[in-house]
């Protein structure tokens, strides 16, 4: 369901450029990373080659520092990020319906994105405000006591 987007010669420019800023400093990998995918929502594959040639690294060694950290990512997000909670308080207060609704909602999976790029759906181990249990948070917004009507209006909110 996840597209690429298509990388443009404008692009490759700019991450040529921010790569420029971090010339062979190894050390810097990860902050290198965290720009390119705060310009773009993502690392994009292409840019894989560019980070390393820049670092004086192989390839193989960025894609392996992507893929080891979990706040790094190679596929396109949607822009806003829905994290449903699978914490015991949660799942014991009708969480896992909870996320059925959302996945039924967005027509996607656990770790898909909408092909529109506006939501990008995750599960988490906990968001840590059990007392709302069960919840989900859309952004940086928590929405608790979460229940099928509450679902259908959060997201049909959402979209007007």
């Amino acid at each position: 369901m996840n597209k690429l987007r298509t990388i443009t010669k404008a692009d490759l420019t700019r991450i040529k450029g921010i790569v420029s800023e971090y010339s062979q400093q190894k050390w810097a990998m990860i902050p290198l990373l965290q720009k390119i995918q705060d310009e773009f929502g993502y690392i994009p594959p292409q840019s894989i080659p560019l980070v390393a040639r820049g670092l004086g690294l192989f390839p193989s060694q960025v894609q392996g520092v992507i893929s080891f950290y979990t706040q790094l990512y190679t596929q396109p997000r949607g822009r806003k990020v829905v994290r449903v909670c699978r914490g015991t308080a949660c799942h014991v207060r009708g969480g896992k319906t909870i996320l059925k609704l959302v996945k039924q909602h967005l027509d996607i999976d656990e770790g898909e994105t909408t092909p529109d790029l506006e939501y990008t759906l995750e599960t988490v181990a906990c968001i840590g405000v059990c007392a709302l249990a069960p919840n989900l948070v859309v952004g940086d917004h928590v929405h608790g006591h979460m229940n099928p009507k509450k679902v259908d209006q959060l997201f049909r909110n959402q979209e007007g």
